[in-house]
């Protein structure tokens, strides 16, 4: 075991011991132990695990977001002090001011990466236990936590279209390399669609303006590269994990942009839409298919002609 797997073993461990207790519950169900899907489901698992307990996370980042908007005239303010000074000493001051600000209202700019970075540890763990998958089925090195040796042999067994979990897109075949590329692209997709979603959707037109945001729009492509480059070499294992993890988070973040948009945002523009359609739909209900409207007040015919009246009655009658 080198100092890699060393430092990571307390979350290999606990990666090892979820993924047998779901091997364990779906071959109670009758699935074969040493089936590719079998596995993948039990990824599949861990990842919802995984991102149940990251809710609280999730909920801290679209706080800050929110406090990142209300921030927005402040931000602005402070650009305004500083405009055309361009010397090192009024960017420092401007970048302690902005640090100043963020860390009295408690948040900050990189809060939206905080589940990404979370993540990283616990997919090199995956990666590492998939990656020692051989080695532990071979006697090589011993248990990871729940992830026994006669585990590690059926996963080394089990094939998803005739492909190991382990196997990588710079192994030999053309399937492989199908499967594989098929999910590479797949994983940098999601997550070019999510980070747009937030930017495109969820942003109002003064924190997008914000200098700071502009790293992030750099973000919004390098980081779809950097993992679409750095897929090659993810186990088929960790990209079926990457694609269960990218959906939930495009689910998630359409239910949360769509119901709490953030204040001035485009999505928080179409929210009051919606509620306004309705409202109106609900004061105009529709009678047999056609609104229904009020009929003007017309005065019933008395019968008889009216009488002339003089102007001396009309003025005793007003008296």
């Amino acid at each position: 075991m080198d100092w890699f797997d060393k430092l990571l073993y307390p979350l290999q461990w606990v990666v090892a011991w979820i993924l047998a207790i779901f091997h364990e519950i779906f071959t109670s169900i009758g699935l074969p132990a040493d089936n590719g899907w079998t596995w993948v489901l039990s990824i599949a698992g861990l990842t919802l695990v995984i991102r149940a307990v990251l809710i609280p996370l999730f909920v801290y980042q679209i706080k800050a977001q929110r406090k990142m908007q209300l921030l927005q005239p402040e931000i602005q303010r402070l650009q305004a002090k500083y405009k055309g000074k361009k010397d090192q000493y009024s960017r420092q001051a401007m970048a302690e001011e902005q640090m100043a600000l963020f860390k009295d209202n408690k948040t900050s700019p990189w809060a939206s990466c905080l589940p990404l970075l979370v993540q990283m540890p616990i997919f090199f763990s995956l990666f590492r236990v998939i990656h020692n998958m051989p080695k532990v089925a071979n006697g090589d090195i011993g248990n990871i936590g729940g992830f026994t040796q006669n585990l590690a042999i059926q996963a080394e067994q089990s094939s998803v279209f005739g492909i190991s979990l382990s196997a990588v897109f710079t192994d030999p075949g053309i399937g492989v390399k199908l499967l594989t590329g098929v999910l590479i692209v797949i994983m940098a997709a999601t997550m070019f669609v999510t980070q747009k979603q937030m930017m495109a959707k969820n942003m109002s037109e003064a924190a997008m303006a914000n200098p700071m945001m502009q790293s992030q729009k750099m973000l919004l492509y390098i980081m779809p590269i950097v993992f679409g480059v750095g897929g090659i070499y993810f186990p088929l294992g960790v990209l079926f994990y990457w694609l269960v993890s990218n959906t939930w988070t495009m689910v998630q973040q359409h239910i949360v942009i769509r119901n709490m948009p953030a204040p001035g945002s485009k999505a928080e523009k179409e929210m009051l839409e919606r509620k306004a359609r309705k409202g109106k739909a609900i004061k105009q209900p529709e009678v047999n298919g056609s609104v229904a409207e009020k009929a003007p007040e017309v005065t019933k015919p008395t019968g008889q002609r009216p009488q002339p009246v003089s102007k001396n009655r009309k003025k005793n009658k007003k008296r």
